[in-house]
């Protein structure tokens, strides 16, 4: 083992083997598998204890078994597709504590789990982790899907009644503006009482065949706990942190151990897991300024016009031979897909292609994978490709982030999610410190968000150095140059390694800075959690306690829009329980609902609330 592994490995043992829930930062690249894994068989041999090892996707869960096996010589056991499908012979294994299961992170959080009985759960990129937990307490009805259409319109007539004409044509796709197609909202907690019975007796019925019979029962009995929010496409109905306590596979065992690149000090974590306290390891020394492998970022925007970009595409392509494309939607896959194939004529393959093994994409020597709405979980480290392009990442991902960060102005509360989904992208292709990838960046938020000299600060010494470097590269310069530059890095000779010795002494000079306002954030998260958890009970007024616990703790100026999310929060509970015959509440919604209209201005339906 390395020596950074084996100070992890022995700090854990010290000071964490009882808590029950830990965090392990280590960077990609640094071998946190090995570590998550030999932790994990350490408990097994000493404890007899079963062990779960949770990956984001199949093909991971394949990966991280071959490397158990080959690299490592652990025999472990990979469970993927089908509960029924499983081996009799590997879920006796497990359930002997014979031997590590390593499955998704789906097999776990679903509503009838086969590792049910863990004794400890190990959660691999544990970053990537919220879409499967909150998943499992979402219910998304898309309007332009067709299994959903007809809930979608039974669902659109009842919201009609609590909503502005404007705001039920948008919902119905009658209006399509660049306003109307980035409209979001929510539905308030006293007009979504109003609707909620029949929003129950339509689900009832519909949720089954639009395949959402299973996230509905786990919502089903907890709506009062739920928020409800609406876009041109989507209605989405769930609560605010995923009460991942009513899930018992993943509350009843003795620990879970959460391993990522990337956590931050913001208490992040916590509301994306829906637990409390999570004990964070530190990070091993020097780790802190150690970057993975080399990126030469290109910004085409900078210097070309849209047609010059795409034709700029090709080329790279051409010379790459493989090249990884990440892409924020279906429809700029399609759009991608068509160019390559009409404009190069390579192999094309998209997620679905790669999900269980990348070997046909990595043995083309002419290929592209297009992956849509995934910017994590696939790797394609050394030789398999060199060439990356992540096109129009978007800050949000699901609607109610999308209504926080834009409406209630909460962006702060997501600066460490937003980041850590941008260092994510980007280093799909250097895993490990002897890998090199060129990055090119555009299209959407992405290029203003790495190019902003007020937010660069906040990355990475080596990420703001190389960054900082392909800005100078990619401002005024001709395609050619562009190209040039592109082979120069790809030959990696000496040309490149003067180049190298430039980044790396400007990293030297680089400082890190934390987000504003991060201690405020973890210092309240916990009361936060709480808040769900009580919320989820029906116990409003002590769900209002810990809103108010919450609000104390905001005090920073960078937290104004959370303030209001608090207030709006605290006045929903209050409203709830004078509604449910609670003395005295009725009198603190008002007060909250006026001060949350102080902080969010643009919320019509605050005014009305106050």
């Amino acid at each position: 083992m390395l020596p950074h592994q084996r100070e992890i490995m022995r700090t854990y043992t010290a000071t964490a083997a009882d808590h029950p829930d830990v965090a392990l930062q280590l960077p990609t690249g640094s071998g946190k598998t090995l570590v998550g894994l030999l932790i994990g068989e350490w408990r097994r041999r000493k404890n007899q204890e079963r062990i779960v090892y949770l990956c984001p996707t199949r093909q991971l869960v394949n990966q991280v078994a071959e490397q158990a096996e080959e690299k490592y010589g652990l025999t472990v056991l990979a469970f993927t597709g089908r509960t029924v499908d499983y081996s009799p012979t590997a879920k006796a294994e497990y359930r002997h504590a014979d031997r590590i299961a390593i499955t998704t992170h789906s097999s776990l959080f679903n509503t009838n789990p086969f590792f049910h009985d863990a004794d400890l759960v190990i959660v691999d990129d544990a970053h990537a982790a919220e879409n499967y937990v909150a998943a499992l307490w979402s219910v998304r009805v898309e309007r332009l899907k067709p299994a959903h259409a007809s809930l979608h319109a039974a669902l659109r007539g009842v919201l009609k009644s609590v909503l502005e004409p404007i705001s039920f044509a948008r919902l119905s796709g009658k209006l399509e503006g660049s306003a109307d197609r980035s409209w979001v909202d929510k539905i308030p907690a006293p007009e979504f009482a109003k609707v909620r019975d029949q929003i129950v007796e339509i689900l009832d019925v519909h949720a089954e065949n639009a395949d959402l019979k299973y996230q509905w029962s786990m919502v089903r009995d907890h709506l009062f706990a739920c928020h409800l929010y609406l876009s041109c496409d989507e209605i989405l109905i769930r609560p605010l942190i995923p009460p991942s306590w009513a899930l018992a596979a993943f509350s009843q065992p003795k620990q879970r151990i959460y391993m990522s690149a990337t956590l931050g000090p913001g208490g992040d974590l916590e509301r994306l897991m829906g637990r409390r306290a999570i004990f964070r390891l530190p990070i091993p020394e020097g780790w802190d300024r150690h970057g993975v492998g080399r990126r030469f970022f290109v910004f085409p925007e900078m210097s070309c016009r849209k047609d010059d970009a795409t034709e700029l595409r090709r080329q790279f392509m051409n010379r790459a031979g493989r090249s990884v494309v990440l892409v924020p939607s279906d429809r700029a896959r399609d759009e991608i897909v068509k160019d390559v194939r009409d404009g190069l004529g390579f192999s094309i393959f998209t997620a679905d292609d790669i999900e269980n093994s990348k070997k046909p994409f990595i043995t083309t020597s002419q290929a592209v994978a297009i992956v849509a709405n995934r910017y994590d979980g696939i790797d394609f480290p050394g030789e398999e490709c060199r060439l990356l392009f992540v096109e129009g990442l978007p800050t949000a991902v699901n609607l109610q982030e999308r209504f926080l960060m834009a409406r209630m102005g909460a962006s702060a509360l997501f600066n460490e999610r937003v980041q850590t989904r941008v260092l994510q992208a980007l280093g799909r292709c250097t895993r490990s410190l002897e890998d090199y990838s060129a990055v090119v960046v555009s299209g959407g938020e992405l290029p203003d968000y790495l190019s902003d000299i007020r937010r660069r600060k906040f990355l990475h010494p080596e990420l703001q150095a190389e960054i900082k470097f392909g800005v100078e590269q990619s401002k005024g310069v001709s395609l050619c140059t562009l190209q040039d530059n592109l082979d120069i890095f790809l030959k990696n000779g000496g040309d490149w390694e003067q180049v190298n010795l430039e980044i790396v002494a400007e990293r030297k000079l680089a400082v890190q800075e934390p987000f504003p306002a991060m201690d405020e954030l973890r210092a309240v998260v916990d009361h936060e959690v709480d808040f769900q958890q009580r919320l989820w009970q029906g116990d409003y007024e002590a769900a209002l306690d810990s809103a108010e616990r919450v609000l104390g703790g905001l005090t920073h100026g960078e937290l104004r829009g959370s303030r209001a999310l608090w207030h709006y929060l605290a006045g929903s509970a209050s409203w709830l329980g004078a509604n449910s015959g609670a003395s005295g509440l009725e009198t603190k919604a008002r007060v909250h609902f006026g001060r949350a209209k102080g902080a969010a201005v643009g919320i019509p339906w605050l005014v009305l609330l106050a």
